[in-house]
């Protein structure tokens, strides 16, 4: 895995950003140069060092409250990536389980499961999450449970299909033949087969939940307002783009970055996983 790997750029690349991230997000309070909410009015908007009224004191400048960008960054991907990776996680977990029971049973099974699936994709994306947050209110556990719901379809819907055509081959006639019950052939057989698909998916999923979180505190709608967030460094600097555009273009780069570096990994994992895809 590691020699196609390296022979593979983009994946290597996605796989540096991402253990960049987690490096950064695990030692944030090691490297943050700051205290991420310290506010100091007389400090207020100073330029990246590179400017001419930057300082070396404030790498990447301060915010309209005095507040340490680069801390904030650094205090910021602690959440992007806790959003990610949990709310990847609770969803696939509930899409596997329910796509899962959906492809083995059929029938009523299939058909309730199914049009739940169909339902929750006629809500356009941003609303369902918007509509959710309204009614549990802001706050980490909430974003992650949003990003649960609205992630889980996509998995139920895949390996159902993978499921489908997986139960009907030989060898699972041959084990139920051979006496085997439906929770063995479930999980010893069919779910080693079509779990790869899943895992691929959860990687590309990653990459919109940390996109959806910064797009609900963009909104106001994310975690509590203390806690520093790359959707809310990115709402705050919009109102100072003219003035101090570092305020609103460093956080729409590490959100960039971010998301491209889990894509790049998640295509090089399709390709590695796919048999079909690794013959071509």
């Amino acid at each position: 895995m590691w020699n196609n790997l390296k022979r593979n750029k983009g994946g290597l690349i996605g796989v540096i950003i991402i253990g960049l991230m987690l490096l950064v997000a695990l030692a944030a309070g090691i490297l943050a140069p700051h205290n991420p909410n310290d506010q100091d009015i007389s400090q207020r908007l100073i330029g990246p060092f590179w400017t001419l009224k930057g300082s070396m004191d404030h790498i990447l400048g301060t915010d309209n409250m005095g507040r340490d960008i680069l801390s904030r960054l650094i205090y910021g991907s602690r959440v992007s990536l806790l959003v990610g990776f949990l709310g990847t996680m609770a969803g696939g977990f509930i899409g596997v389980v329910l796509g899962s029971l959906s492809g083995f049973y059929g029938g009523k099974v299939d058909n309730i499961i199914m049009r739940i699936v169909d339902v929750q994709l006629a809500f356009p994306f941003i609303l369902l999450a918007i509509f959710i947050v309204a009614v549990l209110g802001p706050g980490l556990f909430n974003i992650i449970v949003v990003a649960a719901i609205s992630s889980w379809v996509r998995y139920a819907r895949l390996v159902r299909g993978e499921i489908l055509s997986v139960k009907k081959m030989e060898y699972i006639e041959a084990i139920r033949s051979l006496g085997a019950g439906d929770i063995r052939i479930m999980f010893r057989h069919i779910l080693p087969n079509v779990i790869s698909p899943a895992i691929v998916i959860g990687t590309l999923e990653m990459a919109r939940i940390i996109l959806m979180e910064a797009a609900l505190s963009f909104l106001g709608l994310g975690v509590p307002a203390h806690v520093a967030t790359w959707g809310r460094m990115l709402s705050e600097g919009r109102v100072y783009i003219v003035t101090s555009p570092w305020l609103a273009i460093i956080p729409g780069l590490a959100i960039t970055i971010a998301v491209l570096g889990v894509n790049l990994f998640g295509d090089w994992l399709r390709d590695y996983l796919d048999p079909k895809l690794k013959n071509a």
